[in-house]
């Protein structure tokens, strides 16, 4: 045991302190959405926050990893999060000068956004160069752990404190976490220097990598459909996030304490199918695994909430909705790191990374609009006693009950369309290299 503790202790140092920055960073982020929503009224203006984080994210993260591979591991994580920490402080200033503005915050998110996508791919460099390699397994599951912890406890401690102290507390504790993060980086966390990669030994360009990355997926069909398939759940998936703050914050029985409640339950589902899937057998068919979990997660979520009108209720369909997901990501995860060669999966990941997450910030804004612009009006002008009414409800918040609705429809034809192709791809052979993984 202590040998392993000797072992571990830079991974556990590193770890422990980035979680907690983790956590500082989501329960900002959650402040920033209540406030706004406060402020504004508008899902839009609400669902465009998270669409400036991600679209540098999209734009960069195909680049990012071959990037990345050419910096220093540890000046990159340092620089990256002091500048996502400045973000937070000029957040903080104009907030205090009563200047604070929808646009000021977009602006902030995107440059905290981009940072993210730089130091991402360096962080997980760092955690495989200072972990023992017969320790992945380990390290992979307290990663997993923390994940689901900042999912559980984000909306818990930043609602107390947005309640108690406002947007100043929960940036204060947010900085606080930064400042423990950057000294244990910084003067604890040695990182042993990274074997050169194929790209710099064989003077092989950025731009060079990111296209030997494109033209494999294209070369291996089944797997860019199964990019492609995510990418349109995804798609469907950040709609409804954009959708759930205003349906749960303009609901009678709704507010924010109930948001935080409702989106910590996702968490908790999250953690219980982590440590289910250390259980499970393996599949013999995991691509069918990935279309049954996502088509029961967006049928059951999405058809629950449209429907539903109590907070336990709302509880329940985010349980039910993210209890699989952890089934779909091991899945997916073995499923690449099987099929493709290692010493191509940094580009491969990069490519697929923003192939299967660029309609993530197209999502957030239809959700957004389909509440504020179509939805909300056209059920505020329908009759009280009509079947609309009496099916999502009436008042503030039924509009976007019905989006759910119709995200649970188009999540559905989803999963039945992408299913049938590949089908197409199993039943020719060309995809039996992916259920061999």
């Amino acid at each position: 045991m202590k040998k392993t503790y000797q072992e571990l202790k830079p991974f556990l140092i590193l770890w422990s302190t980035q979680s907690l920055s983790q956590l500082g960073s989501a329960m900002t982020g959650f402040a920033l959405t209540l406030w706004l929503y406060e402020e504004t009224g508008s899902a839009l203006q609400t669902a465009f926050l998270s669409v400036c984080s991600y679209t540098p994210y999209v734009l960069m993260s195909i680049f990012a990893g071959a990037l990345s591979d050419r910096w220093d591991k540890k000046r990159t994580m340092l620089v990256c999060d002091a500048f996502a920490a400045c973000c937070s402080v000029t957040v903080l200033l104009l907030l205090k000068a009563g200047s604070l503005r929808p646009v000021h915050m977009y602006i902030l998110n995107a440059v905290s956004g981009l940072m993210n996508t730089v130091q991402q791919p360096a962080g997980e460099v760092t955690m495989t160069l200072i972990t023992p390699k017969e320790q992945y397994q380990r390290t992979s599951g307290l990663k997993s752990f923390s994940n689901s912890l900042v999912t559980i406890l984000h909306p818990v401690f930043a609602t107390a404190l947005y309640a108690a102290a406002g947007m100043d507390g929960v940036i204060g504790a947010d900085l606080a976490t930064f400042a423990v993060a950057f000294a244990a980086l910084a003067f604890r966390v040695h990182i042993p220097p990274a074997e050169a990669g194929r790209a710099d030994r064989a003077g092989e360009t950025v731009l060079s990598g990111v296209r030997e990355g494109l033209v494999y997926l294209f070369r291996n069909g089944r797997l860019l459909w199964l990019i492609l398939f995510l990418a349109g759940v995804n798609f469907v998936a950040s709609a409804f996030d954009a959708v759930l703050p205003p349906y749960v914050l303009s609901r009678e029985n709704g507010g924010t304490a109930v948001l935080g409640a409702v989106t910590s339950c996702a968490g908790i589902a999250t953690l219980a199918g982590s440590l289910a899937v250390t259980v499970l057998p393996a599949p013999k068919n995991r691509v069918r695994v990935i279309l049954l979990t996502v088509l029961f997660s967006l049928g059951t979520e999405n058809f629950i909430l449209a429907f539903a009108r109590t907070p336990v209720w709302w509880c329940i369909a985010q349980i039910a909705g993210w209890s699989v997901i952890p089934v779909m990501n091991a899945n997916l995860d073995v499923i690449l790191r099987g099929t493709v060669p290692p010493g191509m999966q940094g580009r491969i990941y990069s490519c697929r990374n923003t192939m299967q997450f660029f309609t993530i910030p197209i999502g957030t804004l239809a959700g957004g609009f389909l509440v504020d612009q179509v939805c909300e009006p056209w059920m505020a002008r329908t009759a009280p006693n009509g079947l609309p009414a009496r099916m999502f409800g009436a008042g503030k918040g039924s509009g976007a009950a019905l989006v759910m609705f119709l995200l649970g429809l188009l999540g559905i034809a989803v999963c039945l369309l992408f299913g049938r192709i590949l089908r197409l791809y199993e039943s020719d052979g060309s995809g039996a290299s992916l259920e061999q993984s």
